[in-house]
């Protein structure tokens, strides 16, 4: 099977090119620096030639409102064109769980207009939503950082480790569309400035964290629903201690 992975140069697609080949698929890791670009449509035609399944989990180059909702827009009408002019059977997404519950966030009103694009199109497709990743706190905490004191909310969520968010991927990639969405999370629930503070402890980081109810989340304040899934995710293997250790 022909699988195209757009972003497959980054965190996640690096991860997921490897476990497809693996498997014994033709995997085409497509990215600007690869020669694939989906804003431009520089050699997206020819890379989807043949292709079965297209895996995007690309991400825009800036956060800034305006800038991240016209990259996923603009990448996610061309990329779904291309597709649909090659014939590809399978378009499968990466998002974020509660993306929807999230749209004070210019980012997660960007990634709910790439859900649409998705859901609209014609080609059978599935989108994963996923929590944060454990490779993600260091950025967690940078975004909460005033001064010396890092100020994040207690609100639960459920963090999980990119390699097991890269699994998830590869299972769904090379079975049939659902043309719906599955979650996918970590094994522990923690409340977002514990978390932080765990990762601060383990890396020898002095900073104390506060938590704080009103605190943003990248432009967005939360409640114990904002970030976990719903009934019955995907459940990854890694637990953070785990791989706190290994870092």
């Amino acid at each position: 099977m022909k699988i195209v992975i757009i972003g497959g140069t980054g965190l996640i697609g690096t991860k997921l090119v490897y476990r497809l080949r693996q498997k014994g698929h033709e995997v085409v890791a497509a990215s600007p620096n690869t020669g694939v670009n989906t804003i431009t449509r520089e050699g997206l035609a020819e890379v989807l030639v043949g292709t079965q399944v297209v895996v995007d989990v690309a991400n825009a180059p800036s956060f800034e409102d305006k800038a991240v909702l016209e990259f996923f827009e603009i990448s996610g009408r061309n990329l779904l064109a291309a597709e649909e002019a090659a014939g590809v059977g399978h378009h499968l997404a990466l998002s974020v769980v509660g993306t929807e519950r999230l749209l004070d966030s210019g980012y997660f009103r960007a990634k709910l207009a790439q859900e649409k694009l998705v859901k609209t199109s014609k080609i059978p497709y599935t989108i994963l939503r996923s929590t944060q990743f454990f490779e993600f706190a260091k950025s967690i905490i940078q975004s909460a950082v005033d001064g010396d004191t890092i100020y994040l909310s207690p609100a639960l969520f459920q963090p999980i480790a990119a390699d097991d968010v890269a699994a998830a991927l590869a299972d769904l990639a090379v079975g049939l569309p659902i043309n719906g969405m599955v979650e996918v999370a970590g094994p522990d629930r923690f409340p977002l400035d514990a978390f932080a503070q765990q990762y601060l402890d383990a890396t020898n980081d002095n900073r104390r964290v506060i938590a704080d109810v009103n605190a943003r989340y990248f432009g967005t304040e939360l409640n114990d629903q904002s970030l976990t899934p719903g009934d019955g995710p995907r459940i990854g293997s890694t637990r953070f201690e785990a791989w706190l250790h290994n870092q």
